[in-house]
C-alpha cells in the first residue's frame, strides 16, 4: 500500500457566520432578524445543536460551538413561555458564547430575544424552510465546509459507474487516454488536477475547479471542449473515487500482474483505495484496458472477484485430480 502523490491537504477549522449567511442564505431561506454585530463569531463544527435541554436550564455536554437551531419543539417551548421567562432562556443560552441562533420558519421573535441577541453580539436568523428541510441540507452544507480536501494529478473518469482517476508522469497517455474514453460514451468529471475532499469515513469525492470545468489539455491539439464535442452527457460535476490507475512505461523484463490476486491500494486522505497499475508500450489498446479495469472493479465491489473464483476452481481441480490419482 501506498500514498498517493498528492498537493496538500487542507481541513477548514471555521467559518464565521457573515460567510455562511452570504453562501448558503439563499439555499437555507434565511433572514437576519438581530446581532448584526456578531456576524464576526466562528462556527467551528460540523454538526447542528438542538438546545432543548438548554431551555430548562441544563447546560451540561452543551455543543456551544455548533450553529444553535430551534425547531418546531423547541419554539413551542418558548412560545408557551411568557416574554420575560423567553428572555432569561435566550439570555442564559447567549452567555455560553455561541456562534448564532437560527429558528425556524414557526419561530416568532419577541422583542425581549431581538434585545438579548443585539445586547450579546449574537446573531439570531430564522429559516423559511420547515425543520426537517433545514437540518437535512443545513447539515450537508457543514458537512462539505469542513470535509478535509486534497487535489491530485490526474483525470479523473466516470466509467459505468466507477470513479477512476488515470495517473501518471506528464505525456504517457492519460490525455489520449481519456478522448477515447469519451468517444465510447463515457464522462470526465477532472483533466490533470482533480479536487477531492473525504465525506464520512470512506467515501472520496472528486470534482474539477471551476475554472477549467468541461475543459480538457490535449498535446498537440490545445485546450478543447468536451461538451461541445462529445454532448452534455460527456461531463459529470463530480464522482466518487473507487478505482486508481497508474499509468507506467514498459521496459523489457519489468514485473507485470498476470493473476489480479495481488491486491493494491493506494491511500488519499486517509482511505485506501484499489490500485492497478498498468505498462504503455505501443499497440496496446490504453482505454480498453481501463475499461476492463473499472468493470472488474465494479464486480468486485459488488463481491464478485473474477481472480480469486479462478483461483478456487483451480484449487478444486487440482484436489480432486490428486484424489483421482
Amino acid at each position: 500500500m501506498s500514498a498517493i502523490k498528492r498537493i496538500g491537504v487542507k481541513t477548514l477549522q471555521n467559518i464565521s457566520v457573515k460567510d455562511f449567511l452570504e453562501l448558503y442564505g439563499e439555499q437555507l431561506k434565511l433572514e437576519l432578524l438581530a446581532g448584526n454585530e456578531g456576524l464576526y463569531r466562528l462556527i467551528e463544527e460540523n454538526t447542528i445543536n438542538r438546545p432543548a435541554l438548554a431551555l430548562t436550564g441544563y447546560f451540561k455536554h452543551f455543543g456551544q460551538k455548533r450553529l444553535q437551531f430551534f425547531g418546531s419543539g423547541e419554539m413551542s417551548f418558548i412560545n408557551d413561555l411568557d416574554e420575560k421567562r423567553q428572555t432569561e432562556i435566550i439570555r442564559e443560552i447567549a452567555k455560553k458564547d455561541i456562534p448564532c441562533m437560527i429558528m425556524n420558519k414557526e419561530g416568532e421573535a419577541s422583542k425581549g430575544i431581538i434585545k438579548t441577541a443585539n445586547q450579546y453580539k449574537i446573531p439570531l436568523m430564522r429559516s423559511e424552510l420547515l425543520s426537517n428541510e433545514f437540518m437535512t441540507e443545513c447539515t450537508l452544507i457543514l458537512k462539505e465546509i469542513f470535509a478535509q480536501k486534497t487535489l491530485v494529478h490526474g483525470t479523473l473518469m466516470d466509467i459505468k459507474g466507477i470513479g477512476v482517476l488515470l495517473e501518471g508522469r506528464s505525456g504517457v497517455g492519460k490525455s489520449e487516454c481519456a478522448l477515447a474514453l469519451l468517444e465510447r460514451g463515457y464522462s470526465l468529471i477532472a483533466d490533470d488536477v482533480t479536487y477531492f475532499r473525504k465525506m464520512g469515513d470512506t467515501e472520496i469525492m472528486g470534482h474539477s475547479s471551476s475554472l477549467n470545468r468541461e475543459y480538457m489539455e490535449c498535446r498537440g491539439l490545445g485546450i478543447i471542449n468536451v461538451v461541445q464535442l462529445f454532448g452534455i452527457r460527456s461531463f459529470r460535476p463530480e464522482k466518487r473515487l473507487d478505482l486508481i490507475i497508474t499509468f507506467v512505461e514498459w521496459n523489457s523484463g519489468m514485473e507485470e500482474e498476470r493473476t489480479g490476486l495481488d491486491r493494491s491500494f493506494k491511500t488519499i486522505l486517509g482511505v485506501e483505495i484499489p490500485h492497478v497499475k498498468i505498462p504503455v508500450r505501443p499497440g496496446r489498446d490504453m482505454a480498453r484496458l481501463v475499461e476492463v479495469a473499472a468493470l472488474v472493479q465494479s464486480l468486485k465491489n459488488m463481491g464478485h472477484d473474477p481472480a480469486v473464483e479462478f483461483n478456487e476452481k483451480l484449487i478444486a481441480h487440482m484436489s480432486k485430480s490428486q484424489v483421482q490419482d
